[in-house]
């Protein structure tokens, strides 16, 4: 399944279904993977048809690009595979400039990522966090001149606000400038919020989306189960990791609402004969506006579980199970272009600009009464 490739974004970028996430290649930080398991990671991915590989500068404090520029080095591998790392995050405590977004820090990160990675160029070169200070022209205008320098063949956001993408995606066409390919954020069954606004931005303005931890920090792995104290049973995994990293957002997984979601993965399991994190790795992937779901694993046998998530498709009610238990509340402004208050907009009758066969025609139902009654959150998805 893994060489089936789709382009990233409106562009030309060919990539995998499921992404080869490096973020545990190293052991610098106390819970990754050392340098021979890494390697049998990345040779099972390559063998298996895959080739868009995710690290960062930041990743096991710059480890993981390290091990990847040996790998890949010795692979002969380079111009097959489609390599994305990030910038952003401070490599020399006190000095202001070794991160965030500016162009004197983009450019440092740059060299070093390459430097490490054994290559002359990044196919995809990302912003990895808003710094919330450098102007968007001044971290566009550098990305750009990369580009035309051919140091980088596309660009990139991570974790940032979805008016910051828009913005900088409207500046892109507004000055001609090459346009952002891809959008990378969290994305899982327990935290589907990018639904609201970054996918339909995405679909839009032609950024692909790349998921990370579509397994909630190893939540719907099967790993953690309730409990009073929210821990798994031998108090390890991610989630206990991320607690001495101080990134508190990472570490609001334990809710009924959660519990709830991984019951119904933890059924559908069963039922279809796949594991826990077959079902919500696939679940991910066939999400729209989903251009690729990044794998991370710390040993060989949970990634080549992974790996196998699309071979057995799950059927459309096995889907709809898990979209209902996960759905996000509907909320303002969602709620007003609920179907029933399309009535006051378009007075009742079925609206289409376009007869059946144009591109992209639009067509609301007529509401049955214009009364408003709002739902569990089905239409804040799509």
């Amino acid at each position: 399944m893994l060489d089936r490739y789709y382009t990233l974004g409106r562009s030309g970028l060919r990539v995998s279904p499921l992404a080869l996430g490096t973020m545990t290649f190293g052991e610098n930080w106390g819970w990754g993977a050392g340098e021979d398991t890494a390697r049998a990671m990345f040779d099972r991915y390559l063998a298996a048809g895959g080739n868009f590989i995710d690290t960062a500068d930041l990743y096991t404090e710059g480890h993981s690009e390290t091990l990847l520029g040996k790998f890949i080095e010795q692979a002969g591998a380079r111009d097959r595979v489609v390599l994305s790392t990030k910038f952003s995050y401070n490599a020399q405590p006190g000095n202001p400039n070794a991160g965030g977004n500016g162009r004197k820090n983009i450019l440092r990160a740059l060299d070093g990522s390459l430097r490490r990675l054994r290559t002359d160029y990044i196919d995809l070169y990302l912003l990895h966090t808003w710094d919330r200070i450098t102007p968007a022209e001044e971290v566009l205008q550098t990305l750009d001149d990369l580009v035309s320098a051919g140091k980088i063949r596309h660009a990139g956001l991570s974790d940032v606000p979805a008016w910051y993408a828009a913005h900088m995606q409207t500046l892109a066409r507004a000055h001609h400038l090459h346009p952002l390919v891809n959008l990378q954020l969290q994305y899982s069954l327990v935290e589907r919020n990018i639904e609201r606004e970054y996918v339909p931005l995405a679909q839009e303005l032609g950024m692909g989306i790349t998921a990370w931890s579509p397994l909630a920090m190893g939540l719907l792995s099967g790993k953690y189960k309730p409990s009073e104290a929210g821990r798994d049973g031998e108090g390890e995994g991610r989630l206990q990791a991320v607690k001495t990293m101080g990134l508190p957002s990472l570490m609001d997984k334990f809710t009924p609402r959660n519990w709830a979601v991984v019951a119904e993965v933890e059924q559908v399991a069963r039922e279809s004969g796949l594991s826990m994190a077959q079902v919500a790795v696939q679940w991910a992937a066939r999400q729209p506006g989903l251009g690729s779901v990044i794998l991370g694993a710390r040993n060989l046998q949970q990634f080549e579980d992974n790996l196998a998530a699309l071979e057995r498709p799950l059927d459309e009610a096995a889907m709809r199970r898990l979209d209902v238990i996960s759905a996000l509340p509907s909320q303002f402004p969602y709620s007003f272009f609920e179907p029933t208050q399309q009535v006051g907009i378009h007075g009742g009758v079925g609206v289409g600009d376009k007869p059946a066969g144009y591109a992209s025609p639009t067509w609301i139902e007529p509401a049955p009464a214009p009364v408003f009654t709002p739902d569990a959150g089905s239409a804040a998805r799509r």
